[in-house]
C-alpha cells in the first residue's frame, strides 16, 4: 500500500516569521496523523530557518507515526540524528540561498564521504534514504554507499506539469514521468525502496502515485497551503485519498 509522509516544515515557517510559539509543528503532526498520514517529515536545516532542534526532539517524543528527518550530510546533522533516532534519515543537498531544495543530492561525486556518514546512521539503527534526481548513475551510487531508500526528485515533472497547462499527456510531462519510472525500476531492481517527492500537489500527484512500486510520497507545501483554508486534518485526508485511488 502506498504511504503518505507529510512535511510540516512550513508550519514552522509561519511561526518563525514572528519568532513566536505558534503555530506548533507538533500540533500539525498530530492533525496530519489524524488525517491519515503514515509519517511526518521535517528538514532541520543548518541555518534553522524553520524547524528548530527542539521541534525535532518533541516530534520524536510525541508523534506515534514514523519520523523522517531530512538533513544535510554534515557531522553536526549526523550527530543529531544519532541522538534523536528518527525512523528514517534522508540525506539532501542544502544551500543557504535556496528557497527550497533545488535538486537531488549528487551521490556519485561524493561517494566516499557519504558512505562514512551512512555507516554512522546505520550503526544507530536508522534507515537511510537519499534524495536524488531521476538518474540511473545516482541510483547505482546510492546502492554503493549503503542507502536502503531512494527518494526521486519530482520537481522537474511538477514544473513541466504546471508549465504545460496541467496536461498530464503533454510530451514534456510524459517525458519527465518516464524518467521517474525508469529510476524507480532501477531502485527496486537493486533492492532499495522507491519513494518520490518535491512539488507534488493535488493536481499532479496522481500520475506519480500510479507508478509501479512507488512506496511513499513525501508532500509538504501543497498540504500546508490547503490546510490554511480547510485545516490540516482535512488537507491530509484529501491528499491521502488521491494517492491511494491513483495507486489502485
Amino acid at each position: 500500500m502506498i504511504e503518505l509522509g507529510v512535511n510540516i516544515d512550513h508550519v514552522a515557517t509561519v511561526r518563525q516569521a514572528r519568532l513566536t510559539y505558534e503555530p506548533d509543528p507538533v500540533w500539525a503532526a498530530v492533525e496530519a496523523h489524524l488525517g491519515g498520514a503514515d509519517g511526518i517529515t521535517v528538514h532541520l536545516r543548518e541555518d534553522r530557518r524553520h524547524i528548530q532542534d527542539k521541534d525535532v526532539a518533541r516530534l520524536r517524543e510525541l508523534t506515534h507515526i514514523k519520523l523522517n528527518l531530512e538533513m544535510a550530510a554534515t557531522v553536526e546533522m549526523v550527530a543529531i540524528a544519532r541522538r534523536i533516532k528518527p525512523e528514517m534519515a534522508m540525506l539532501v543537498p542544502e544551500g543557504r540561498h535556496e528557497i527550497t531544495t533545488e535538486g537531488g543530492l549528487n551521490v556519485f561525486s561524493q561517494e566516499k564521504a557519504l558512505k562514512i556518514k551512512v555507516a554512522k546512521l546505520l550503526d544507530a539503527g536508522i534507515v537511510v534514504s537519499v534524495f536524488i534526481d531521476a538518474n540511473l548513475r545516482q541510483v547505482e551510487a546510492a546502492k554503493r554507499i549503503g542507502a536502503s531508500v531512494c527518494e526521486v526528485h519530482t520537481g522537474p515533472y511538477a514544473h513541466a506539469f504546471h508549465a504545460k497547462g496541467r496536461d498530464a499527456e503533454s510530451p514534456a510531462v510524459v517525458s519527465q514521468l518516464k524518467k521517474i519510472k525508469k529510476a524507480g525500476e532501477k531502485i527496486r531492481a537493486l533492492g532499495m525502496r522507491f519513494n518520490a517527492g518535491h512539488a507534488l500537489n493535488y493536481f499532479n500527484v496522481g500520475p506519480v502515485a500510479s507508478l509501479p512500486g512507488v512506496r511513499e510520497l513525501h508532500i509538504g507545501h501543497a498540504i500546508v497551503s490547503r490546510a490554511v483554508f480547510v485545516g490540516m486534518r482535512e488537507a491530509v485526508r484529501e491528499m491521502k485519498r488521491l494517492i491511494v485511488d491513483a495507486a489502485r
